[in-house]
């Protein structure tokens, strides 16, 4: 059977469009609008964000007053959240209208359209084989689903807590982390939480200058000799990068993305970090420069085939590419596809075993 697309569906539609949202996420589904030709007939946001603004030209409307003026209308979400209060509310809404939250990527071009998951049909099959339960499995097909059709009710289908995800990766009380991305530190207090506190070794990377004093206040308990954190950015090189800074989650070397002022950073390889040491866990979250990240510890994840945890979201190509990345890397690993409670499809990720 064959899926219409979400924008097939919000190209033929005679219904008004609503954006719901304002920021880098509707200017980026608004690009897409021009190309395909779809034209919104108005924007909404959350009550407490109207105040009367505008938003591309468009004024801001409350659902309320987007009621009165319309007695059918199609919604579509132009922003991303985990917050349960707001991820409710939009199932909610998905229950009473007609919605939609397109898929774009966070970072670099191109969508996960049918047109581009025939070109790689043969690729989608070789994950599939090489992930390792079921349910991997499902969460693949739940999440190709949703990015063609941007209906929320395919994530919703394949979430997993985060805390059960983590289960996977059997923790235990000697591991050497590297921790790629760690924005103001919440991601090693995660990793101090699953671990009790008790760990051999913790490398923070965080490029972002306010986001690392963040996580050197908040993590200024540890000590010196076992936390090493490192303002920098992991890429596959020692060099400097032309780097977005936002000072928060999506502060970004890619400078196609966001409005943060660009300036120079350090960037370092993970092997060069460690210098031929093992470790033994890797989170890598680094907004879209995932691969280079990979390739900057190609030596250690070859020689000690450290436990990772891979986000696949960033760009439209990870979900596909970075798990064939991985076991070319290392073909030892078992490979777990899970996607914890977001909407769009972001925090999605892979437990590499």
């Amino acid at each position: 059977m064959q899926i219409k697309t979400v924008w097939q569906r919000l190209k033929e539609t005679s219904k008004p469009i609503v954006m719901y949202g304002m920021g880098d996420g509707a200017e980026k589904i608004m690009k897409v609008f021009g190309v395909l030709e779809i034209q919104p007939s108005a924007f909404m946001a959350s009550d407490e964000f109207v105040r009367g603004q505008s938003f591309l030209g468009y004024k801001v409307h409350t659902l309320s007053q987007i009621q009165e003026t319309y007695s059918d209308f199609i919604i579509v979400v132009c922003f991303g959240s985990s917050l349960p209060e707001v991820t409710s509310r939009l199932y909610d809404l998905d229950s009473r209208y007609e919605l939609y939250a397109p898929d774009v990527p966070v970072t670099g071009g191109g969508l996960f359209d049918e047109k581009y998951l025939e070109e790689n049909r043969d690729k989608l099959e070789q994950v599939r084989s090489l992930l390792a339960d079921d349910f991997s499995r499902k969460v693949l097909d739940d999440i190709i689903t949703y990015k063609l059709t941007g209906q929320i009710k395919y994530l919703r289908s394949c979430e997993t807590p985060e805390e059960e995800a983590y289960s996977l990766l059997n923790l235990t009380h000697s591991e050497i982390y590297v921790d790629m991305g760690a924005y103001n530190g919440d991601t090693v207090e995660k990793f101090l939480s699953q671990t009790n506190g008790k760990f051999n070794q913790i490398y923070a990377l965080e490029p972002d200058s306010r986001s690392f004093k963040k996580m050197l206040k908040r993590l200024e308990h540890l000590d010196s000799s076992v936390f090493h954190p490192i303002n920098a950015a992991a890429w596959n090189e020692n060099t400097t990068l032309k780097f977005q800074k936002s000072g928060s989650r999506s502060s970004s070397a890619d400078n196609s993305y966001g409005r943060g002022k660009v300036i120079d950073i350090p960037a370092v390889s993970i092997d060069s970090v460690l210098g031929g040491s093992p470790a033994t866990f890797m989170k890598l979250d680094v907004e879209g420069s995932e691969r280079e990240a990979l390739d900057g510890a190609a030596k250690t994840i070859s020689t000690y085939k450290p436990k990772l945890l891979l986000s696949l979201y960033h760009r439209t190509e990870d979900l596909l590419d970075l798990p064939l990345k991985i076991m070319e890397m290392n073909g030892k690993y078992s490979l777990y596809l899970r996607h914890h409670p977001y909407i769009p499809a972001w925090d999605t990720n892979l437990y590499c075993i």
